[in-house]
């Protein structure tokens, strides 16, 4: 028997929802204009709208600009207000007027209330489709109220309480509660306070870390009058997390984050991305040979001290890097704060003192092997302890000393730790070798 047109349609949905954004934005791209306009007249804006919204907002923006502007439109109306206000700011200003005023004027104003604000802030990630009831409703009248406006909202597990007259933002109460308490009983009696909640103003990592850290479903995002302007979901705080994670491994890496997918990046953004930290690691490593240059003499009457050269400032390059990287996801992550800076510290140097302990011996028996384990050997191992302390203080202290200015910790990458170490370890590496073996 022949499938019906539905069945077709259901089918052609299910499998582009089976892919992935990346094969989904392949897949539209290689559709012509005309084979676009079929595409969106055979599945209906609402379908196409819940793929698109899986996309990229740039990849979004670039699907937009080859559907007419009243299909574009249609489009941006079936989506979640944030996720059509993303898509809309990767357009030119003049596309977004267009196809804005195509819109109904309640979903438009919906959009352009969300991109007044910062893009990296709380109020730039929030969605203005939440439930908000009065104090004085009972519960019975809530459940009423929540039927209707149900469908709009983004979640209706949390409802929030509102001052009717001022929206400012009172308590909150989850739908189980509501659903389980007597029909006659006030919701002022079944909210919850005080409310967590997010300035407007606040950036998206800390309302992210904020819905992290309480476990909640959804934040509410307020003025600074605690008026309720919106609420941002779990489901976006993920991806903020995300990105961000992305962010401090790029920086960890010696390499400023990309603003946009990989494989769009241009050579030359990747170039500008890249040469800066770059030529500051040069200039730092440059402090290494300035230490070989004054301890040349030294060096000159202990050839062997030169073989673990490589070794000794490997090693407190990879206990720095170690280091850090544990400190700045636990930062990220609120773990730790500034005020705990002496307790990191004592960890991490109880740390070092075992791992310094193994790695001078495990030196040691590398000097042994060599055949310079009689005067060389104390030396190296020593050393490398010592190296191992430094490491691990500096590379403890750093991110939290950053953290406490505002700088993002993760600025302090591996590289920059492993360059610092270097020198510094270099310097230790001779001093220790003149005093124990008494050279010029």
């Amino acid at each position: 028997m022949k499938p019906t047109v539905d069945e077709v349609r259901t089918a052609d949905l299910d499998r582009l929802r089976a892919l992935s954004p990346e094969e989904l934005t392949q897949r539209l791209d290689a559709l012509s204009p005309v084979e676009l306009a079929a595409l969106f007249d055979r599945l209906g804006d609402e379908a196409l709208a819940a793929l698109v919204a899986e996309l990229d907002a740039y990849d979004a923006a670039r699907l937009l600009r080859r559907l007419s502007r009243a299909q574009a439109a249609d489009l941006l109306e079936e989506m979640d207000p944030d996720d059509a206000a993303d898509v809309v700011e990767e357009l030119r200003p003049e596309e977004a007027r267009a196809i804005l005023t195509e819109m109904e004027p309640a979903d438009a104003q919906d959009v352009q209330s969300l991109l007044v604000h910062p893009p990296r802030s709380a109020g730039g990630l929030m969605t203005p489709e939440y439930v908000a009831l009065g104090p004085d409703l009972t519960a019975e009248e809530a459940i009423a109220r929540l039927r209707q406006v149900a469908e709009e909202a983004e979640t209706i597990y949390y409802i929030y309480v509102t001052d009717p007259a001022t929206n400012r933002l009172l308590g909150v109460l989850s739908l189980r509660n509501l659903v389980l308490s007597r029909p006659d009983t006030p919701i002022r009696e079944l909210m919850i306070t005080p409310v967590v909640k997010v300035r407007v103003d606040a950036s998206q990592e800390e309302a992210a870390r904020l819905l992290d850290q309480y476990h909640l479903i959804a934040l509410p995002v307020v003025d600074a009058h605690d008026r309720l302007l919106g609420i941002i979901t779990a489901d976006d705080a993920a991806d903020v997390l995300l990105e961000e994670a992305g962010e401090d491994i790029e920086r960890l890496g010696g390499s400023q984050p990309l603003e946009e997918p990989y494989m769009r990046a241009s050579i030359p953004h990747l170039f500008r991305k890249r040469i800066g930290w770059l030529l500051v690691l040069f200039v730092a490593e440059a402090y290494t040979g300035t230490v070989l240059r004054h301890f040349e003499e030294t060096l000159s009457q202990a050839i062997a001290l030169a073989f673990f050269i490589p070794l000794l400032i490997g090693t407190g390059g990879n206990v720095g890097s170690q280091t850090v990287t544990t400190l700045v996801r636990a930062l990220a992550v609120g773990e730790v704060e500034f005020r705990d800076w002496l307790r990191v510290l004592g960890r991490e140097l109880a740390v070092a003192g075992l791992l310094g302990a193994v790695m001078g011996l495990a030196t040691y028996v590398r000097a042994w092997t060599l055949g310079v384990g009689i005067e060389i050997g104390p030396v190296v191992a020593v050393t490398a302890l010592c190296v191992v302390l430094w490491a691990a203080t500096v590379a403890a202290v750093l991110p939290l000393v950053l953290h406490k200015l505002r700088i993002d910790p993760a600025v302090v990458s591996a590289p920059f730790i492993t360059t610092l170490v270097d020198g510094t370890g270099l310097f230790l590496y001779f001093t220790i070798a003149r005093l124990l073996l008494h050279l010029a």
